[in-house]
């Protein structure tokens, strides 16, 4: 941890729930079977894949976009691919858990205040200090969808790890 981040609670704070958070989503992570990615609960919804995959990538990129000020969607959205494995989804986790983590220590005071902002279309349409950005972009992101792969794996009759606490099937109170 660097010395910016030591010196100021706050980050410290938030680098130790953003560890926790992640150790927790990347048992919900491993357990998601490859022979079943292309299944999804409705029409409208992701597959297991595109889910799996875009909750893998939320820390790595996420860390990425707040090194800029200025964020700009592409006009016509985004389109999640689709996760070709279990392997290929950790991976990708994994790489971006070690990338949120350092820039999440890099912060220092100065840093972590500096607004970070969303555009499109030439209209702002969010804008929060650096920190509220990991708080909002990384973690509560991360936990949302974290419990949307949750109810797929359930539905997939795949056994859920405890989260914050005893799931239907494993307690760490045990």
């Amino acid at each position: 941890m660097s010395q910016a981040t030591a010196a100021t609670p706050a980050l410290e704070a938030t680098l130790a729930e953003f560890r926790h958070e992640s150790a927790t989503t990347r048992k919900l992570l491993e357990r998601v079977p490859t022979d079943k990615l292309s299944w999804k609960p409705s029409e409208k919804s992701m597959t297991l894949g595109q889910l799996a995959l875009h909750l893998a990538g939320i820390p790595g990129g996420f860390a990425k976009t707040l090194t800029q000020d200025i964020f700009e969607p592409p006009a016509n959205g985004f389109t999640q691919r689709q996760a070709d494995s279990t392997a290929e989804i950790l991976e990708l986790f994994d790489k971006g858990v070690v990338a949120a983590e350092a820039y999440i220590a890099g912060l220092t005071p100065e840093s972590a205040q500096k607004v970070w902002s969303t555009v499109f279309k030439g209209k702002t349409v969010f804008a929060l200090p650096r920190t509220a950005c990991v708080r909002v972009l990384i973690l509560n992101h991360s936990i949302h969808h974290r419990g949307q792969l949750s109810v797929y794996l359930r539905e997939l009759g795949v056994p859920i790890p405890s989260i914050y606490g005893p799931s239907g099937d494993e307690t760490p109170f045990a």
